[in-house]
């Protein structure tokens, strides 16, 4: 387990970055045959990025919750992300034309995503007796205090920084 940081923290990105939210949704459990690949494949991928940073995977993190599964990453890049995306030797494109091989269109297992393009500045966040966590996790963690003791304050200061 991560340690826990007892201050107030901020955490800090040089210039523009990619929040990509990406899950599954399973519509019909007793499929498991259907959901099952799908739930499997992001691991996969996590992985791969993991050991391949230069991919421009800053963090990511997963959530469960009956019946749907979402990841959070932090890109450096859109570029980046579009280029793993469509990468043939990279495991997601082989997975995504499985998926639309096997489920396609047919309502078993829901699939999406969703991409912010965050400017330089653009963003602002606290976390207070936290470990590393989201963007504190993918970025620089700073104390919270002076030009970043509070919403307004930290939006200026990550503008000028």
């Amino acid at each position: 387990m991560a340690e826990i940081i007892p201050q107030r923290m901020c955490a800090e990105v040089e210039g523009d970055f990619v929040v990509f939210l990406i899950g599954m949704r399973v519509n019909k459990p007793w499929k498991v045959w259907a959901w099952w690949p799908v739930a499997q494949a992001m691991p996969k991928m996590l992985i791969e990025l993991a050991k391949q940073p230069d991919l421009g995977l800053l963090h990511a993190r997963s959530h469960f919750g009956f019946p749907g599964i979402m990841v959070v990453q932090y890109w450096r890049s859109f570029e980046h992300l579009e280029a793993y995306a469509r990468n043939r030797g990279a495991a997601h494109l082989p997975a995504w034309q499985a998926f639309n091989k096997a489920v396609g269109s047919n309502g078993d297992v829901g699939i999406w995503h969703e991409t912010y393009v965050i400017k330089a500045g653009q963003y602002e966040n606290v976390y207070n007796n936290m470990p590393p966590f989201g963007l504190g996790a993918a970025g620089t963690l700073k104390d919270a205090v002076g030009a970043r003791q509070d919403a307004r304050r930290r939006l200026a200061a990550s503008v000028s920084t």
